[in-house]
């Protein structure tokens, strides 16, 4: 058993001051499970106030003729940086918490699941600024919670519905739809066209991403059904001002029967959660789930036995995070030497930030992550970052760790900046 994964897999790398490990290392990591999960607060840069002050200034900005092409992206560009410094302003917290923190594991943990079921602030503008308060209102509460009550707080969370554009998905028989035709047919000279209708964005990813699995026995139709079940799942218009919040709306929900998976459903936002409930205890998500914890804190091809362990602690305790969580363990092969797991970049920086015993990120934390090509809430798609070693070995990023611990160590412990680069460069730092 390898003492120091108590703080590589299941931590984000020791600190000077940490105490050494009495005992049995899963104890300590076990006892980190124990209680409320860590508080983040809500950054001033990134407040109420803030966003909605941001945003008011994307809508001024588009409602305004500006006398030139000029000076109408001049004001674009300035309400996109208003934008992302409040996702900035997350991700130095985030960022921050992880790097002080005395409960490594429980961070490790809210990292996760925000990727399992992440949104990405450079995929829309309108997100960016939501990133960060998605990760405190919908991971952070839950993550030794109940799987389903976080899958929930996501599906109702603007970030979610705006990143998977469920705020614009309209039933084709809507009593929205249906309003507009009539007020077509009555002026079709001042009514614009009709509104956007189904989509299925979300409806598709929360049953291969976030619940079943892409091999969990789903098919197009359901997909489409789902997706009809879940319109009006939307977020207060733009002109309300203020944050943009959840709401359903109940005049753009497709009225009818649906049916998910053989089970049928009414109409109406309660409907759409028992949806959802349904597909949150469905075996294929318990091994769906399962494969992908068991990959991330055991190995890149994990044992089957492990997946199948997981797999029935998920379900038996009806996706009770923390039990799962303690699970994973208790797996032997999280504590054998013959799995390795390379360590992704966000933990790689993290842990030579602790290592150099910083108290909080640097100030350019967040763009170092995107020189790594690992940025704070902006994976590439729906799906997430990667975690396998393949996917972050390659010789470009190895040699840009190299430099960047260079500099690191020279600007952090200038007196052996040499031996410093070496330690957290080199081989053994790379692997958790």
């Amino acid at each position: 058993m390898l003492p120091d994964r108590l703080h590589t897999r299941f931590g984000l790398g020791a600190r000077p001051d940490d105490r050494p490990v009495v005992g049995d290392p899963r104890d300590a990591a076990l006892a980190q499970l124990e209680g409320a999960v860590p508080d983040r607060p809500v950054p001033p840069d990134a407040s109420d106030a803030v966003i909605a002050e941001a945003y008011a200034a994307v809508r001024a900005a588009a409602g305004q003729g500006a006398p030139n092409a000029d000076a109408r992206e001049e004001a674009r560009q300035r309400t996109r940086r208003a934008l992302r410094q409040v996702a900035l302003a997350e991700a130095q917290s985030a960022l921050s918490l992880r790097v002080a923190t005395a409960r490594p594991f429980v961070e490790r943990l809210v990292a996760f699941w925000s990727d399992h079921l992440c949104v990405s602030a450079a995929a829309k503008i309108t997100v960016a600024p939501l990133a960060g308060r998605y990760e405190r209102e919908v991971i952070r509460p839950h993550v030794l919670g109940r799987f389903e009550a976080m899958v929930l707080a996501s599906a109702r969370h603007p970030a979610m519905l705006l990143y998977l554009d469920n705020a614009q998905s309209i039933g084709p028989h809507s009593p929205a739809v249906a309003r507009l035709d009539r007020a077509r047919r009555r002026r079709p000279d001042l009514v614009p066209g009709a509104p956007r209708g189904l989509n299925e964005n979300y409806a598709r990813e929360l049953l291969e991403l976030h619940t079943l699995g892409v091999d969990g026995g789903y098919t197009q139709a359901d997909v489409t059904e789902l997706a009809r079940l879940l319109t009006g799942w939307s977020v207060t218009p733009p002109r309300s001002g203020g944050v943009p919040r959840f709401e359903f709306a109940a005049p753009r929900h497709q009225p009818g029967r649906k049916q998910v998976l053989g089970v049928r459903y009414g109409e109406g936002e309660a409907e759409g959660e028992r949806a959802i409930r349904a597909l949150c205890r469905h075996p294929a998500t318990a091994r769906h789930v399962a494969t992908k914890l068991a990959r991330h804190f055991i190995a890149d091809e994990p044992p089957a036995d492990a997946v199948e362990r997981l797999a029935a602690v998920f379900t038996r305790t009806e996706g009770d995070l923390r039990a799962v969580a303690a699970a994973v363990v208790r797996e032997p092969g999280a504590w054998d030497e013959a799995h390795r797991k390379f360590r992704i970049p966000q933990d790689w920086l993290v842990a030579a930030w602790r290592h150099f015993g910083l108290d909080s990120a640097p100030a350019q934390g967040a763009l170092l992550l995107r020189q790594l090509r690992q940025p704070l809430w902006a994976p590439p798609s729906p799906k997430g970052f990667g975690d396998l070693e393949r996917e972050w070995a390659d010789p470009d990023a190895l040699l840009n760790r190299a430099e960047l611990a260079r500099t690191m160590a020279r600007r952090l412990a200038p007196g052996r900046a040499d031996d410093a680069a070496l330690e957290i460069a080199g081989p053994a730092f790379q692997w958790r």
